[in-house]
């Protein structure tokens, strides 16, 4: 079998089947270890029929409802690779918006002091390590109530080579129980809401931990929560960025607005032009 005609069954497979026909070219790149370019080039070439084996076997696993990420053991996030597997939510694309967005208002807000900035829920660590990485002012420090996270994310700061503090914890519990102030709260914590989650693909409810998506009935729990315990530990100068699900940006904002009166708060739409970031600055 050749590359193209490997690619063509997988993605009439896939689409036949409910899923993401662009799982095909993800999986027969990481078969065949190579990139995206390598592969495009190399359309001609014949795969060996162990390579053939693996690659069908993976699609078939994930016609079954098991995420691609899971298998491979990574995800791609900001340009390098995070180890994932069934204790972590896998990083989206959007996260990334969230990154840029929070990396541009540091640099604006603060310039080059040295900062202190938590990430809350810590998952694969791929906020907290890439903060960590793109900004070398930063002390981060992120949070996870599920320890079993915390050594995936562990995992990861090791390999990249990021220096990020590791707390055990409930949100902002490690910070406000030592004194500890923080300039930047940065979180994407689970905000959809219950009836939503009963309606999500078996790909992702079945096997991505409820715990990192599901926000109670209407998804902003958290978000409450944090506007209960954020005026406790930010410095009077501070950010807040979170990411949100669509159509909660004007519910957050105010929730912002009424624990910061004065802050100056701002609901970011991303790529696909769905309100999917607050920040909020303190002066």
């Amino acid at each position: 079998m050749r590359v193209y005609e490997a690619l063509k069954w997988a993605s009439s497979f896939l689409q036949e089947n409910g899923r993401d026909e662009n799982a095909g070219e993800i999986v027969l790149c990481h078969v065949l270890k190579v990139n995206r370019t390598g592969l495009l080039m190399n359309m001609r070439e014949e795969i060996t029929a162990e390579q053939e084996t693996s690659f069908t076997e993976f699609i078939h696993k994930h016609v079954e409802g098991i995420p691609i990420q899971y298998m491979m053991g990574y995800e791609m996030f900001y340009g390098r690779s995070f180890f994932v597997n069934e204790e972590v939510l896998i990083p989206r694309p959007e996260t990334e918006e969230l990154i840029v967005g929070v990396l541009e208002r540091i640099e604006r807000h603060f310039g080059d002091e040295k900062l202190h900035v938590a990430d809350i829920g810590t998952g694969s660590g791929a906020i907290s390590i890439t903060l960590a990485l793109e900004n070398k002012n930063l002390h981060v420090y992120t949070v996870d109530i599920a320890q079993e996270s915390i050594e995936v994310a562990k995992e990861n700061a090791k390999a990249l080579g990021a220096e990020v503090t590791f707390y055990h914890g409930d949100l902002l519990s490690p910070f406000y129980e030592t004194g500890q102030k923080l300039d930047v709260v940065v979180s994407n914590p689970p905000y959809i809401p219950e009836e939503d989650w009963r309606g999500l693909s078996p790909v992702v409810k079945e096997h991505e931990p409820k715990r990192a998506l599901v926000g109670g009935e209407d998804g902003l729990d958290f978000y409450r929560r944090f506007m209960e315990e954020l005026p406790n530990v930010l410095q009077k100068k501070a950010i807040v960025a979170f990411e949100i699900g669509v159509g909660q940006g004007e519910d957050v904002k105010g929730l912002l607005q009424q624990a910061f009166p004065h802050a100056q708060v701002e609901v970011v739409f991303d790529i696909n032009g769905k309100d999917r970031m607050v920040f909020a600055e303190m002066e």
